[in-house]
């Protein structure tokens, strides 16, 4: 690729410091072709800042012509589950991206990672140790202590490679002995003090069956398979950043197909008010605090697609908060801004009351049918029909029987505008015999559909209603954040700070234009707020509506 084709080409891509050195190393002809990977374990579903990865090895790959694997990384088959493997899949789809050619798995390498391990015994440079795990940990030493050499450090490669294949054969129990890589216990970085490259677990693995015993760690797993898949551009989260040592020096001292990869790392992705630890999003599953991984308040984005968040709300909010090597905290709000300017532009209005108050239009003699735009500013999104009788229903945060000036609603003896419908006065209200409002009557004004009062006096305020008759019952799941606190992972007791109303659910009435409502589109409630249909509990005989985001900021 020639300097003019680079700048052609990057002319309108967000600019990060990963990006310049994919430009640089093009120009300088270190490489023809940019490939990328996406490469998650299969222990969960993915969440956030799995989106972030994804939009940055997918989004590279695109813009550069290149190309990026999806390559799970399943090398601990005591946490992986085929569930994770689908639910990861649909997720990297349902974001926009493709992965070149079949999905890839750390497992299709164990031949060839077994044999390389085979290559550093041989060449001296990784023995069998048979100090416990325990025992491993103690001799690994300090950040300010150095470590010391095993006991077993010093064995024989012969010794080393009959032990290794008792280890393969499952002559050994689980952790009576490991394959360490022999490189330096006084090294001031933990990860080169004779790092385990392979253990023992029996344990049945998703792709391979029980063929294998003895599985690789991730640090030698890794970098071998980004050698093997001719990858060019290894990106990661800073805190592999020390790990970079390893990924090079195993690359180094194996006999593979050169020029290597390189590994670079950016900031991953910390968000307020959320937990982005799958360990800690598995136990809120297990504990029953989330209705599983994609309960709407969970940051995963199986979570966020049920809530109503949309591709490129979440594609947008990456691009966004861009890729540098600055560890930084996001604010909830910026999240929360992407879906609403989407939404705003692109999502289907409709009426909702979710705590419905009774009003009876007493002048009102015949019922009809109104129309209504989908959207103010899309006329191509079409209308839609309203049924209008002498009963409607209105929320009751929208009547009052005395307010002051600034209150823009129904108020006793005044008039306001029903949303896409006419002027009503409030003349009476029934209340029980505890003093609640139970019904509001009121006259309407039936020259004032879509112009104002003919004798020119003014109505300033817009409510929303549904018809009482001739409507559709719903469940309203309004979500919130899960977390009270901005940071919950440095919470000792998580159940202390969890927020009591991340969930409320309130029971109403939606518009009979709803009864084909697509599940996890987004629809605009006026006056409400943004919400979809629920993928999971939404039937047509029971209409179930997840709130995505309010209208405004205001947690």
């Amino acid at each position: 690729m020639s300097e003019i084709d680079i700048a052609e080409s990057t002319e309108h891509r967000p600019n990060n410091f990963i990006r310049q050195i994919i430009d640089q190393d093009l120009a300088s002809g270190k490489h023809n072709n940019v490939y990328t990977r996406f490469p998650p374990e299969p222990n969960g579903y993915l969440h956030i800042g799995h989106a972030k990865s994804i939009c940055l090895n997918f989004g590279i790959a695109e813009d550069y012509n290149g190309l990026c694997n999806l390559r799970f990384d399943d090398t601990n088959p005591v946490k992986e589950d085929v569930e994770y493997v689908e639910s990861i899949k649909q997720d990297v789809e349902w974001l926009g991206f493709h992965w070149q050619g079949q999905p890839r798995y750390a497992s299709d390498y164990f031949e060839q990672l077994y044999s390389y391990a085979i290559e550093l015994i041989k060449k001296g440079l990784a023995y069998v140790d048979e100090l416990s795990p325990d025992e491993i940990r103690e001799y690994r030493g300090t950040l300010t202590t150095a470590g010391k050499n095993s006991p077993y450090r010093d064995r024989t490669i012969e010794e080393n490679l009959k032990l290794f294949e008792k280890m393969k054969n499952g002559e050994f129990a689980e952790g009576a002995a490991c394959l360490r890589a022999k490189i330096d216990m006084a090294s001031p970085f933990m990860v080169m003090r004779d790092p385990v490259i392979y253990r023992i677990k029996f344990a049945t693995h998703h792709q391979t069956g029980d063929k294998w015993c003895i599985y690789p760690m991730y640090d030698f797993t890794h970098c071998i398979s980004d050698a093997i898949e001719r990858i060019t551009h290894s990106l990661c989260t800073l805190e592999f950043q020390d790990n970079r040592r390893l990924y090079d020096w195993v690359l180094e001292n194996i006999s593979i197909e050169r020029p290597l990869p390189n590994q670079y790392e950016f900031s991953r992705l910390n968000l307020e008010y959320t937990l982005t630890s799958k360990r800690k999003l598995l136990k809120l599953v297990q504990d029953g605090i989330v209705d599983g991984w994609n309960d709407p308040r969970m940051p995963t984005i199986s979570g966020l697609r049920r809530r109503g968040y949309t591709p490129a709300s979440l594609r947008e909010f990456c691009r966004r908060i861009g890729v540098t090597k600055q560890d930084n905290v996001v604010e909830y709000s910026a999240l929360e801004s992407c879906i609403r300017d989407d939404l705003n532009n692109n999502a289907p209005r409709a009426m909702a009351v979710l705590n419905p108050l009774r009003v009876v239009i007493e002048n009102l003699q015949n019922s009809e049918i109104l129309t209504a735009p989908n959207h103010p500013n899309r006329e191509e999104l079409g209308h839609r029909q309203i049924p209008f009788g002498r009963e409607i229903y209105i929320d009751q945060a929208d009547f009052r029987e005395e307010a002051n000036k600034q209150y823009k609603r129904l108020v006793l003896g005044k008039e306001v505008r029903l949303r896409n419908a006419y002027v009503i006065k409030a003349e009476r209200v029934e209340k029980d015999e505890d003093g609640n409002i139970i019904c509001v009557y009121c006259t309407y004004d039936p020259q004032t559909l879509g112009k104002n009062p003919a004798d020119g006096r003014k109505v300033k305020g817009v409510i929303h209603w549904v018809s009482a008759t001739d409507n559709l019952p719903a469940e309203f799941r309004l979500y919130d954040r899960l977390f009270l606190v901005a940071n919950p992972s440095m919470a000792e007791n998580i159940d202390e700070v969890l927020n009591p109303n991340s969930l409320v659910i309130k029971q109403g009435f939606v518009e009979k234009s709803l009864q084909n409502a697509v599940v996890e589109k987004s629809y605009q409630f006026e006056r409400e707020g943004y919400f979809c249909a629920d993928s999971k509990d939404s039937r047509e005989d029971h209409l179930v509506f997840n709130l995505t985001v309010t209208l405004k900021e205001g947690f």
